[in-house]
């Protein structure tokens, strides 16, 4: 795990982007690591990597999926960067969330101060007409992010995904590599030794960065209560019934489950053995579906 102290390169790097900053105290690269607990370790590790990705890249953006990870990734980069965050909050939207997720988008949206871009996907007409009917779905959202990044020329998109959310997902890196039209090559992935990451893309490519690939889905439910991040109430059990992942309102389905408040849903993580997407139509398709999306350039 790398600390952060005055001589990393982040803290280097656009100074004068943050020395309005300068009354924050920093984190002592002397701080000795069994202090810590295990909530403090992962926060320490993603500001790094956030840090690092915008000392390092050029035109970054951070991808708002609207959901409970990717909320808490919006928490980090705002601690990360003293209070507000420097680059463009991009939300690829299929108009197709629920009505709760939408509120909460134009809610904290200014009540965080984002710098929010919201950009439409395509009709599924435009999608490969061989995906399963989900997958299909799903992949509008790959088409409007290519077309955001056309649009936008970013060189790093911060996305919110986790290595124990789904198998693929558990193939990534940190700093991901994707190709000219966005495409993800799972057996060409850099080596990532002592947090030394591969930060130059190919020309007219980018870069994906994963400030919180390492955590779980109880640590971001656990980060949540300590820090008293804002979740959408669809996280909480009504009738019996939550969700547990967030996504299009077509394809996306409740748990059964009695979990009203996050005690209760950390209680009800700690017994399951039902996967966190269980609610995701996609992951009930064909078992191909899942990675030709990533490999398309999906989420």
């Amino acid at each position: 795990m790398h600390l952060l102290d005055n001589e990393s390169v982040a803290a280097r790097t656009r100074s004068a982007a943050l020395s309005s900053a300068s009354s924050v105290p920093e984190v002592s690269a002397n701080r000795a690591a069994p202090s810590m607990d295990h909530l403090d370790e992962l926060e320490a590790q993603s500001i790094y990597i956030l840090r690092e990705a915008f000392a390092r890249l050029k035109k970054l953006a951070l991808l708002w999926s609207l959901g409970k990870d990717s909320n808490v990734m919006i928490w980090l980069a705002r601690k990360a960067f003293f209070g507000r965050v420097p680059f463009p909050a991009m939300h690829v939207d299929t108009g197709k969330k629920f009505p709760e997720m939408y509120a909460f988008r134009d809610r904290f949206g200014k009540e965080w101060d984002l710098d929010l871009r919201i950009e439409p996907c395509p009709p599924i007409d435009s999608v490969d007409p061989t995906l399963p009917p989900a997958a299909r779905s799903a992949a509008r959202k790959t088409e409007g992010l290519k077309l955001a990044l056309n649009k936008y020329g970013f060189d790093g998109l911060i996305a919110g995904i986790r290595r124990d959310e789904e198998a693929t997902r558990a193939k990534e890196r940190v700093f991901s590599p994707r190709g000219t039209e966005g495409g993800w090559d799972v057996r060409d992935q850099p080596p990532e030794f002592w947090d030394q990451f591969n930060a130059s893309p190919p020309q007219g490519a980018h870069l994906r960065i994963h400030p919180i690939l390492h955590w779980t889905e109880a640590d971001i439910w656990a980060y949540t209560k300590r820090e008293n991040i804002p979740i959408i109430p669809l996280y909480l059990a009504k009738d019996g019934k939550r969700y547990r992942s967030l996504g299009d309102q077509d394809i996306t389905n409740p748990v059964a489950s009695t979990a009203s408040n996050i005690d209760e849903i950390l209680a009800e993580l700690d017994g399951t053995k039902i996967p966190e997407r269980a609610g995701r139509a996609l992951d009930h398709e064909t078992e191909d579906a899942f990675e030709r999306l990533r490999v398309a350039g999906y989420l």
